[in-house]
């Protein structure tokens, strides 16, 4: 029997109705008010107080102290998937969510996307609401909110080490969810109808509810995925100055830092950004960011933050120093683990403004806290989700010989369709169907959590999203997942990035015949996987067979020596660049081959 694979507080379905206000019911005839005026329900208690709130109906509570120590304090605006969100401002002890229950709510904008933060009660609650449209229009949404207590860790915004009784404190990891339900982004929301939630016992409540607005006149020029949680240093009042190398110039740019599956909050100091001259040296004074309007920011557990708009010229082929004062003590950080490029750690103190690379005596071989570099203008970006290859393993350290640097430079270098930004969302180790790192936690694990599991965070809030390839599996098959499961987590994938308008091209599965866990047993899921991904019509917008650019002709299992990189899973430098060759632009774009 076939296993039903979900992805993260899950979310599909828009369908898009011209019915006019004056068919509904009169329910539907009812004002919409803000949220807070319908709070309903009591989640959050002092320690000290712990009966003043009864979250689930049996006497249980999110404790403040917990929340307070995660920087979710009072007030808090944490941004989450690209969402600004407000905690509420409720005192511990008074009405702070709404279960959902038909509700018609004020909200407003426009954008790509519905942003909910909510945590279901008595099991996972699911149900249907609508998005009501300026114009007089609706659309129909799905959500579904994990359980607070049980549902998956590897989705959640936040957790927390206890839960609150009538009795006092539990060790448990009650957690709170960020679910996103896609919009039509050419009109303008008016109000929001909640949904009405079906099962006995079961609740879905909303604490906050937002337009995650579109991300217009910005494109993705150079990201990286969050892989885990592992210790570090621990650094204390050091300074990181980040290499990165910019796929896509602009007169402006900004920066993304995030503090995904992190416990605490995190705070930087201060910021700067830099063309790189050499090692940790910029060319020039380093110019420095500012976080709505101040010299440094405070990241929430499971928050992120995005620096304001500067006018300072990404230029094509330039690396960048991204430069983070860390004035605290950090014992673990959320960190992109290979980044196949080295970076500086500097002595104590802050560093971030220093024109020279003296201060910078330690290195480090990944990226922590950064996930994204956007530049102005562009058409908007590529994502590629991947695992080890797509990372860049096995390439020269610094040389941004990835398949995807390739894939940007022929991008760069042609006039035939736009001119993309391409993001790399590669993770070592990591598989389409199952966490490698549990979301949750310190961990050594740096292999992620299931593409499933991350497409709403590397794909879907990533800046001006036009395309995804998916290029994931080897890493299931060879540990066991049959070709059919592989598949089908594949088209639920491409499922959920056409529901969001972001095209879906997905590629076979490269040979590794001669690896250790490439066994015969294992070649044969890899070919059922490329068969069936060959024949579909339906699922994907392209499929691009990179099996067949790498694989020997003479031993189809095993990749052809030329391109291999010696340990027979990973191609060279050659190899990589030949899958960037083999890449038809147009399918990029759903435009034809020239004269095709």
């Amino acid at each position: 029997m076939r296993r039903q694979l979900w992805g993260p507080a899950l979310v599909l379905a828009l369908v898009t109705s011209a019915a006019s206000p004056a068919s509904a019911g009169a329910a539907e005839e009812r004002e919409p008010r803000p949220l807070r005026e319908l709070y309903d329900n009591r989640a959050v208690s002092e320690d000290d107080r712990p009966g003043a709130a009864d979250f689930d109906g049996q006497g249980r509570s999110l404790p403040a102290a917990a929340l307070r120590a995660a920087g979710w304090r009072v007030g808090a605006r944490p941004t989450v998937e690209g969402t600004r969100l407000d905690w509420p401002v409720s005192r511990p002890g008074r009405p702070d969510n709404v279960r959902a229950d038909g509700q018609r709510v004020a909200v407003e904008g426009r954008g790509d996307a519905l942003t909910f933060l909510v945590a279901g009660t008595g099991g996972e609650a699911t149900g249907t609401g609508s998005v009501h449209y300026r114009d007089g229009g609706h659309s129909r949404y799905r959500l579904t909110a994990p359980d607070w207590r049980t549902g998956p860790l590897a989705t959640k915004a936040v957790a927390l080490p206890y839960l609150n009784t009538r009795e006092g404190g539990v060790k448990d990891r009650p957690r709170l969810y960020v679910v996103t339900v896609p919009l039509d982004a050419r009109r303008t929301v008016e109000s929001v109808r909640l949904p009405h939630v079906r099962g006995f016992g079961k609740a879905l409540h909303v604490f906050d509810l937002r337009v995650r607005p579109a991300a217009e006149g910005w494109t993705g020029s150079w990201s990286a995925s969050t892989a885990g949680l592992p210790e570090v240093g621990p650094w204390r009042d050091q300074t990181l100055r980040l290499v990165v190398h910019p796929t896509k110039a602009g007169p402006t740019v900004r920066v993304r830092l995030s503090n995904t599956f992190a416990g605490a909050p995190v705070r930087v100091g201060s910021a700067t950004v830099a063309v790189r001259a050499k090692d940790a040296e910029p060319r020039s004074e380093p110019v420095p960011l500012a976080f709505g309007g101040r010299r440094g920011a405070v990241l929430p557990a499971g928050a992120e933050a995005v620096s304001d708009p500067l006018d300072f010229a990404v230029e094509e082929g330039a690396d960048l120093l991204v430069s983070l004062h860390l004035p605290g003590s950090v014992p673990s950080v959320p960190l992109h683990d290979k980044a196949v490029q080295k970076s500086y750690l500097s002595t104590p103190g802050d560093h971030a403004a220093d024109s020279d690379g003296a201060a910078y005596t330690g290195t480090v071989g990944t990226w922590p806290l950064l996930t994204g570099v956007d530049v102005s203008g562009g058409p908007g970006s590529v994502v590629v989700l991947g695992d080890s290859i797509t990372e860049g393993v096995r390439t020269t350290e610094g040389a941004n010989r990835r398949w995807t640097d390739a894939l940007a430079r022929r991008l760069r270098a042609q006039d035939r369709v736009p001119r993309y930004g391409v993001l790399n969302q590669g993770i070592s180790a990591n598989r389409v169907l199952s966490d490698r790192y549990p979301g949750d936690g310190v961990s050594a694990d740096t292999g992620g959590v299931s593409a499933l599991n991350r497409l709403d965070r590397d794909l879907l809030a990533q800046t001006s999203a036009r395309t995804v390839v998916l290029f994931e599996g080897i890493n299931d098959v060879r540990w066991g997942a049959g070709a059919d499961e592989v598949v089908d987590g594949l088209r639920q994938l491409a499922s959920r990035a056409r529901a969001r308008g972001v095209r879906a091209v997905v590629t076979t599965l490269a040979p590794c015949e001669g690896e250790s866990r490439c066994t015969a047993a294992v070649d044969a899921e890899r070919t059922s996987v490329n068969r069936a991904l060959r024949t579909d019509r339906h699922s994907f917008d392209a499929v691009l067979d990179f099996d067949r650019v790498l694989r020997d002709p003479d031993r189809p299992a095993r990749m052809l020596p030329a391109y291999d990189s010696g340990d027979h899973l990973h191609p060279g430098e050659a190899g990589l660049q030949a899958l960037a060759d083999a890449v038809d632009l147009g399918e990029l774009t759903g435009r034809p081959r020239a004269g095709g």
